[in-house]
């Protein structure tokens, strides 16, 4: 099971993301594989046993249950875009190692990377899913592993300027973003369905957190190849290499930078072995992401709000269009973007912004209830939104400290949005249930039923029903009521009863107590009164 986990974080675009982000900005920026390794030990140690040990099937269940089942849909939407934003990083990667081995102009490869993708996933469902994460981690430990010690050796690569280029460095003003950066990978993956639907696979919460433990210490070192293979590209000697195109590598080949080392920097054999790996680990991530979020669609949103009484065929057919429709927006994201890592990035953007803050609440903070969460959801929405995104041309409405038009957005914006949506919701939580369940505000008025329904709660406990359905039925309540009249009634015929015994015995132990014994007991100045019983 820890290698079906790890296949959740370890893809084409981890490995490709990997090392062009190395390549460009050195080992200090390459904060993928120690986020996300951060993060899976915090979701193993944390989240993973207590959503295992509550029996829940999917990541929404708890906000179903405790905040209803729309509330619970309305969840889902940031995975959703997630998700999208995810498989357009698989594509682009997929779709940069389909262009160095076919020769052919990226747009091209990401096309046919995504035609492929959606065929075969919808083609073969679920067991599509199984077999490639299966064989994923197989193909990508041995095919990075063989390949970057022929790419160590090779002679165009510059060991001086390899020790000069691997650490990297970080500015003072940029300080703020990547503190930011860092708590977006280490918490934005806690709160992702495909990471709980490994974890809800475990037989126990110790195996689960067993298992995560294990993923953790995977997850980075399966991030030493291609980190090796991205400083390796940028610290070559391309003319002497065969490639043919302009030299130094210009900054829009970068993402390439892991296909181009396995092209030209290693034997055709070998290199045939490491482009293989990358293109396993893309296609599996590639399915089981929209395969994903066509599930979710299906179940939390179609059948969840819109149809609850939907056939199985029919949701065959949603789950089919859903996976059509996530490939072609994920791959018209992927033709526009310059970067495999920004994309790697943005999957987890709305995840930590707006999920992190959900999950942690309807987990461990029992004030928590459906207002507050509505509340935070959308507050973290809008202040999103207006902070701008560069990479997909989203301007920033709002300027933070350290803002400039040259970097954009310098202080950490996505942590402080986080932050501010713990605090909405727990607030607005803790309000909400002060004004309802003191009466401030009406029951009536409490259209999400949060509060609603535990009043009915508490009237069935005060009846004696063992459950709220028994209300509904008239001859239940009748009886009910009958019932605890008869109970009443039994008390207070045994306390009378109890009562007129005690009477009885204080009479009893008055005739007892003679006068001359009174006035004997006085003489000695001692007066006392026993009752035997």
């Amino acid at each position: 099971m820890d290698t079906i986990s790890q296949a959740t974080n370890v893809g084409g675009a981890y490995v490709n993301g990997t090392a062009e982000i190395i390549a460009s900005r050195g080992l200090l920026w390459t904060q993928a594989p120690i986020g996300y390794c951060i993060g899976l030990f915090i979701g193993g140690w944390f989240y993973g046993p207590k959503m295992r040990r509550a029996n829940y099937v999917t990541m929404y269940d708890p906000f179903q249950k405790k905040y209803g089942a729309r509330v619970g849909a309305l969840m889902c939407v940031p995975e959703f875009v997630g998700d999208i934003f995810w498989t357009a990083a698989i594509l682009s990667a997929l779709g940069s190692t389909v262009a160095i081995i076919l020769d052919v102009d990226n747009t091209t490869s990401i096309i046919v990377s995504a035609a492929i993708a959606v065929f075969y996933t919808l083609l073969g469902g679920l067991w599509s899913v199984a077999y490639t994460d299966l064989v994923q981690l197989f193909f990508i430990a041995i095919g990075l592993i063989v390949s970057f010690p022929f790419a160590l050796h090779h002679p165009s690569l510059d060991k001086e300027k390899m020790k000069t280029l691997w650490s990297g460095t970080l500015p003072t003003n940029e300080i703020g973003s990547f503190l930011d950066i860092y708590g977006l990978l280490i918490f934005g993956g806690i709160p992702w369905q495909p990471f709980y639907q490994r974890v809800l696979a475990c037989k126990t919460p110790r195996s689960a957190r067993i298992s995560l433990m294990l993923s953790s210490v995977l997850c980075l070192l399966f991030a030493v190849p291609p980190a090796v293979m991205g400083v390796i590209g940028a610290s070559a000697d391309w003319n002497q290499t065969s490639y043919p195109n302009e030299v130094p590598l210009a900054q829009d080949q970068l993402p390439f930078i892991l296909p181009l080392v396995l092209e030209y920097m290693c034997p055709l054999p070998v290199s045939v072995i490491g482009l293989a790996a990358i293109s396993a680990a893309a296609m599996s991530s590639a399915d089981s992401t929209t395969l994903s979020t066509a599930s979710i669609f299906a179940n939390n949103w179609y059948r969840g709000v819109f149809r609850t009484k939907v056939s199985d065929r029919e949701l065959i057919w949603v789950v089919r269009i859903t996976v059509l429709v996530v490939g072609s927006v994920g791959a018209a994201i992927a033709i526009t973007s310059n970067t495999v890592y920004g994309l790697y990035v943005m999957s987890g953007d709305l995840m930590y912004v707006i999920l992190f803050p959900q999950l942690t609440c309807v987990l461990f903070v029992k004030v928590s209830n459906a207002y507050g969460s509505i509340c935070g959801f959308f507050l973290s929405v809008i202040l999103r939104m207006i902070s701008g995104e560069p990479l997909i041309g989203l301007p920033a409405l709002i300027s933070y400290p350290f803002h400039s038009e040259k970097d954009g957005q310098l202080f950490p914006f996505r942590t402080f949005i986080m932050l501010l949506a713990f605090v909405t919701i727990i607030t607005v939580s803790f309000l909400a249930e002060t004004l309802f369940t003191r009466n401030i505000i009406p029951m009536k008025y409490d259209f999400l039923n949060n509060f609603h329904d535990n009043a009915h709660i508490v009237d069935t406990v005060a009846l004696g029903a063992s459950t709220t359905e028994e209300l509904v039925v008239p001859e239940v309540h009748e009886k009910e009521v009958q019932d605890q009249e008869l109970d009443n009634n039994e008390v207070n015929e045994g306390e009378n009863e109890v009562k007129k015994r005690e009477l009885s015995e204080n009479e009893v132990n008055q005739r007892e107590l003679s006068e001359n014994e009174v006035k004997q007991r006085k003489a000695y100045g001692q007066v006392t009164y026993t009752s035997s019983l």
